[in-house]
């Protein structure tokens, strides 16, 4: 039976409350979990994906009134375009765009062994993706006159050399260009743009990739971590979109918010030293 989680969070400590958002890669992983969160805190949320059955389930999961599936693909300027359309026709503007989909491609980091196609097909998805899922939110956002705020998923790799394959490396630290770009063209707009880059959480693109699940997986990446006591959780992750989507980030854009647990600013010699 479709039912709304917003009643899980009271009204006035719902962060979203009458604001519309589209999701990329909104059926599974980080975008699923997030647009779960999204709707507890009273936004309607447009779910965009190719993975059709599991994105309908979610959306007849959430509600109809909360949610609407459209099948997404992100390399296909048509098909954002219409996603956009959809979220304003279904339910009357778009004040938050999530551009999350990505794909972690070949998991080769030789530059020697890694292919031309498997080089284009991750930049095509992590990084023209949310270039076109960036230009169609402008293009509604900007003439609604109402502000509005964009997010990109990036990745420790964004900060991070040898964490990622080559191809998955440059889309990311591209994204976070593309993100201080945009947030330097539409700021004079009102509208944020800011993206997150987490280290690995349990989400099918980072399994798949590592080879490893469940328990076994959080183990290697806490093995690796700085941060020892406490495992990256893909709903971390949402939380701090949450985060940068409300007004509790109203000042903050052309930011890459790392969820790396310090891994990124640390040197690992200190390792020499014991407590």
């Amino acid at each position: 039976m479709a039912t709304s989680s917003s009643d899980q969070v009271p009204a006035a400590a719902r962060k979203l409350e009458g604001k519309v958002a589209v999701i990329t890669g909104g059926a599974s992983g980080i975008g699923e979990c997030t647009a779960r969160l999204f709707v507890k805190h009273g936004a309607r949320v447009v779910v965009a994906d190719i993975q059709d059955e599991l994105g309908g389930r979610l959306c007849a999961e959430l509600g109809a009134a909360a949610a609407s599936y459209v099948h997404c693909d992100v390399t296909a300027e048509a098909d954002v375009a219409a996603v956009v359309d959809h979220a304003v026709a279904r339910f009357g503007g778009l004040d938050i765009m999530f551009n999350n989909a990505g794909i972690g491609g070949a998991a080769c980091h030789s530059i020697r062994e890694s292919t031309k196609e498997d080089f284009e097909r991750v930049l095509s998805v992590n990084l023209v993706g949310p270039f076109l899922g960036t230009k169609h939110a402008a293009r509604v956002m900007v003439p609604a006159g109402r502000g509005g705020c964009i997010i990109g998923t990036s990745s420790l790799a964004s900060a991070v050399a040898g964490a990622a394959s080559h191809a998955y490396t440059c889309a990311k630290r591209a994204l976070v260009g593309l993100t201080e770009n945009a947030a330097a063209e539409l700021g004079r707009h009102g509208i944020r743009v800011n993206c997150v880059s987490p280290a690995a959480a349990a989400t099918p693109l980072a399994t798949g990739y590592v080879g490893l699940e469940g328990e076994a997986f959080e183990e290697a990446m806490e093995a690796v971590a700085n941060l020892k006591g406490v495992r990256l959780r893909v709903a971390d992750i949402a939380t701090a979109v949450l985060f940068l989507a409300s007004d509790d980030a109203r000042y903050i854009s052309g930011h890459n918010l790392l969820l790396d647990g310090g891994f990124s600013i640390v040197n690992p010699s200190f390792g020499i030293f014991k407590d």
